[in-house]
């Protein structure tokens, strides 16, 4: 039996290098399942191994694969994966199809996989690694039930251990921004949603947002400031990354930081302000000025290493937390749902490499 999965390739002579590959699939060990695949999303994630720092205006597609020229400033930082075919794909979830000799009771339940290649119609695993779904749940609904949803839950248990009281995220009205509005609210959060058009707005304000203030309006900082202000957030989670939206949030945060303060300090506050930047739609450099003391820092953030921190208790109290509010709190919206040769049409790459909010593609391998 084979699979077919779609593999991205970074070639030496500054290419980047599409295909659907058929793979021989092993034999089954006793610990093991096979998985149809039936659901992976598009995460911005994943789109940093599929397409890498290629400029999707250059995509074509010919003899069977799919092109795209990677800017020569960008090649160094790819020296690491040169020349290799790498499959691709997050999460995702599927209907268990066959399964080794210690694992048979598995076989016919559907399963969520994370870290395993998604895109691709077909994953041996190992049983523990699987999550079965609750009953009655489809592959779409638990498409996603890690990347978002840990995520957003990460974000908050960061805020309790850290000592913050209330947080700021931006890029807030995607679904990872959703659902986190959805915890805060539950958990009685203060949550400052920094948004990049009224329509978004309107996105949060319709799940019960308090907070939300709009990046492309001209009062932005005024907006910022007053939330910041109200809620006593010192702690931000930036999707965005470059660019001087950091750099704002902190400036926020040192005004209503001052305007607390008994008397004028050259050091400026000392109450500590952090950003965490944990995407990157604006590729560009992070700009900052520096103008907010000396009580600040700007990090990365990912969830992997946030698990492993956390240790199995922490971990089992999210999964269980997800599973329970599965379509409800933890509920992914797609726009699209489309086939693995489709995700390779270069007309439907520039679509979902855009990013846009509620454009969210959902790669179905048994369609078609």
């Amino acid at each position: 039996m084979e699979t077919l999965e779609i593999r991205s390739t970074v070639t030496s002579g500054g290419q980047l290098v599409l295909t659907l590959d058929a793979v021989p699939l092993p034999a089954l060990e006793a610990d093991q399942i096979l998985v149809r695949i039936e659901a992976a999303p598009v995460n911005p994630s994943d789109l940093g191994l599929l397409l890498g720092p290629a400029d999707v205006d250059t995509i074509a597609a010919a003899d069977g694969r799919v092109t795209a020229t990677i800017p020569a400033a960008r090649m160094p930082m790819m020296a690491a994966r040169l020349d290799q075919a790498m499959p691709v794909g997050n999460e995702g979830a599927g209907v268990v199809i066959d399964a080794g000799t210690g694992a048979r009771a598995m076989i016919g339940k559907t399963v969520a996989l994370v870290g395993c290649s998604t895109y691709a119609t077909h994953r041996i695993v190992r049983a523990h690694e699987a999550w079965v779904l609750p009953e009655g749940a489809t592959p779409a609904q638990g498409a996603s039930v890690f990347v978002n949803p840990l995520t957003a839950l990460a974000m908050v248990e960061t805020l309790r251990k850290e000592g913050h009281s209330a947080l700021v995220h931006t890029a807030a009205a995607s679904n990872l921004g959703q659902m986190l509005n959805r915890i805060c609210i539950a958990d009685g959060v203060p949550l400052v949603n920094i948004v990049r058009s009224a329509a978004q707005a309107a996105i949060l304000r319709g799940i019960g947002a308090k907070h939300i203030v709009d990046s492309s309006a001209p009062d932005f900082a005024e907006a910022l400031a007053a939330a910041v202000a109200e809620t006593g957030a010192t702690l931000a989670f930036d999707a965005v990354g470059g660019g001087p939206l950091a750099n704002q949030i902190l400036r926020a945060m040192e005004a209503a930081a001052q305007a607390r303060m008994p008397a004028y300090s050259r050091y400026g506050s000392s109450t500590w302000k952090q950003v965490y930047i944990y995407g990157a739609l604006d590729t560009g450099p992070t700009q900052l000025d520096r103008s907010y003391g000396l009580a600040w820092g700007v990090s990365g953030f990912l969830l992997t290493p946030f698990l492993m921190k956390a240790g199995a208790e922490t971990i089992q109290r999210l999964r269980a937390r997800v599973a329970a509010e599965l379509n409800t709190t933890f509920a992914s919206h797609y726009s699209a749902e489309i086939s693995l040769r489709e995700a390779l049409d270069p007309d439907v790459i520039r679509a979902y490499a855009r990013r846009a909010t509620g454009e969210k593609y959902l790669i179905n391998p048994a369609k078609g």
